[in-house]
């Protein structure tokens, strides 16, 4: 079922010329050890202004927002909330405003499903869009991406932690470094 909505939503957002990435539960499971997700999280490199043509774009594969107000939502949260009411499955689409979210999706990373490449956030900016978020889960998904991937880039990623620890009131490196493996 997700599989098939990924690649739904891939082609889509292919035929609009619509930068993306895959990040959250799914992309977890590409890197992580596999773990139950309940949704589709998408980083859209596009900025909010658009939302009613996303809507209208994701109706064409039968996704409906999940909420009432869309504008007020989108406006508020920089998130579209979509539903799939075949697959029950939710759909968020996030929309990008930071330099960084950006340049994730130059870094994207193609994966072959079912032969069509979707478009996943690179190792690297799955750590960093977990330690930014900082619930339990997120820091779990962070330990098990770490461990079964040792060669990551730490310096990119302490890199951007910094440059993202001025827009929020959390020193962001610190986090990561309390996640990291003990050696690390």
């Amino acid at each position: 079922m997700f599989q098939t909505l990924l690649i739904k939503l891939a082609k889509a957002f292919d035929s609009q010329q619509i930068p993306y990435i895959v990040i959250g539960g799914q992309a977890v499971l590409l890197y992580g050890e596999p773990r139950l997700t309940r949704d589709i999280d998408i980083t859209l490199g596009i900025d909010n202004s658009t939302a009613a043509q996303i809507v209208d774009l994701a109706k064409t594969i039968q996704l409906y927002p999940a909420v009432d107000d869309v504008d007020r939502f989108v406006k508020k949260s920089n998130v579209l909330p979509l539903y799939d009411h075949v697959t029950k499955i939710r759909v968020d689409l996030i929309f990008s405003f930071l330099d960084y979210e950006q340049q994730a999706m130059g870094r994207a990373n193609p994966v072959l499903i079912e032969d069509y490449p979707v478009k996943y956030a690179s190792l690297e900016d799955v750590i960093i869009h977990k330690v930014f978020a900082g619930r339990p889960r997120d820091v779990e998904d962070v330990k098990s991406i770490l461990q079964r991937n040792p060669s990551f880039d730490r310096s990119f990623i302490e890199l951007w932690l910094h440059e993202l620890s001025k827009s929020v009131d959390k020193n962001l490196v610190k986090d990561f470094h309390s996640i990291l493996p003990s050696g690390k």
